[in-house]
């Protein structure tokens, strides 16, 4: 074999030779953080302590609390050495929830507080989808660095928008992708691809199911022009990661299709979407939708298929149906075997990234131009879809 095949079996023996082989800990489900109905509750909200926690290097703050997603957002910048300063959300009874779960953190008497705080560095956000983008050309213009729930940006136009700001400002614009950023199982496949362990990337094949829970979602949950529509929302993880994992830098939509297949009730909500892309190094086909059923343990069976040329990577992301316990299941299949990885204690370095590259004005955790492309992929697959009926 030549010297670069047997590099990959010793990078992927000696890397699973060290791992844990009991399982991880289950994806704990809904994370609320209140009863109201214009709170989306988190789909699944890091509570893992054993992640150590940084010495603080910057100073941030929280504006729209709209999205459980917010948790996992400040917990990750606090990881990477963020110290929370002060919060704000217009509607009075998620600001009071949040208030019981920090105590501690000083609640804004206004959006404008904030802004105008100079010792504030970063602004964190998970308001109404159609508010986000926005609210982060505010935050920038006041030069402060945005990072955002995902979608970061629901039009076209906003997106022209947000890239000139950003231009202008020199401000960092980061959408967390958190299937990617907060996945252990997603952030180990990273480090195999990017050590050669399955050879060039063709394509990744992104899955993304949700489960509804109707009971749970505010008006705006179920109308395309807040939320996006299903691919500009809920797909823009698996556009981010099949940029990641092919390393494209262009890509089109060969394809795409949404609908609305069984929920009449909602005339405005969509809950199928897919989509094919070819780009400059690899293909991607995604496939998202809100029918998870109540008989599976947690709120979607996500999944992600790295094809390469001398193996292929599996990532089960919330669980392995049928089989181990817990999430963050990662099988890899080379020329030579099968093998499976728990990835339950792999660190998650988004956080310290993000906060290094806010003190270092870097871009080691994700390129401005990456979460540009991504989310433009997104919107032009959302804007392109045919609308199919079943």
């Amino acid at each position: 074999m030549k010297n670069s095949s047997f590099n990959r079996r010793k990078f992927v023996k000696d890397t699973l030779a060290g791992a844990a082989s009991i399982a991880g800990l289950t994806t704990l489900p809904l994370d609320l953080l209140a009863s109201s109905d214009r709170l989306i509750p988190a789909e699944s909200v890091n509570k893992d302590k054993s992640l150590p926690v940084l010495p603080s290097k910057i100073k941030f703050s929280v504006i729209g609390l709209n999205h459980g997603h917010i948790n996992s957002q400040v917990e990750a910048v606090i990881r990477g050495g963020g110290q929370f300063i002060s919060f704000y959300a217009k509607e009075e009874d998620l600001a009071a929830a949040f208030a019981k779960k920090y105590p501690q953190i000083k609640r804004a008497r206004s959006e404008k507080e904030i802004l105008e705080d100079k010792s504030i560095q970063l602004v964190v956000s998970a308001s109404i989808p159609d508010e986000r983008a926005p609210l982060g050309i505010r935050v920038m213009q006041h030069g402060k660095d945005f990072m955002v729930d995902k979608p970061g940006i629901t039009s076209l136009e906003q997106l022209a928008e947000v890239r000139k700001v950003q231009k202008e400002t020199k401000r960092i614009y980061s959408i967390m992708y958190s299937e990617r950023f907060e996945n252990k199982a997603t952030v180990k496949a990273g480090e195999l691809v990017k050590a050669g362990a399955i050879g060039k990337v063709i394509q990744t094949i992104g899955l993304g199911p949700h489960r509804m829970n109707p009971k749970t979602r505010p008006d705006w949950f179920f109308d395309r022009q807040r939320f996006g529509g299903i691919i500009c929302d809920i797909a823009s993880h698996q556009f981010d990661q099949y940029l990641f994992f092919t390393g494209s830098t262009q890509a089109d939509v060969v394809a795409a299709q949404v609908g609305n297949v069984n929920h009449p009730q909602y005339p405005k909500f969509e809950d199928f979407g897919d989509v094919m892309l070819r780009g400059n190094k690899g293909t991607g086909y995604i496939r998202v939708d809100w029918f998870t059923p109540d008989g599976l343990k947690t709120w979607g069976d996500g999944r992600l298929t790295v094809l390469g040329t001398e193996g292929f990577i599996e990532i089960r992301k919330n669980i392995d149906i049928g089989g181990r316990e817990g999430g963050n299941h990662l099988f890899l299949t080379d020329q030579k075997e099968t093998r499976y990885l728990d990835c339950s204690q792999e660190p998650l370095p988004y956080g310290e990234q993000l906060v290094n590259d806010i003190v270092n004005r870097t871009e080691t955790a994700m390129t401005q131009e990456h979460c540009f492309l991504a989310t433009e992929l997104a919107l032009k697959a959302q804007q392109q879809a045919k609308t199919i009926t079943i």
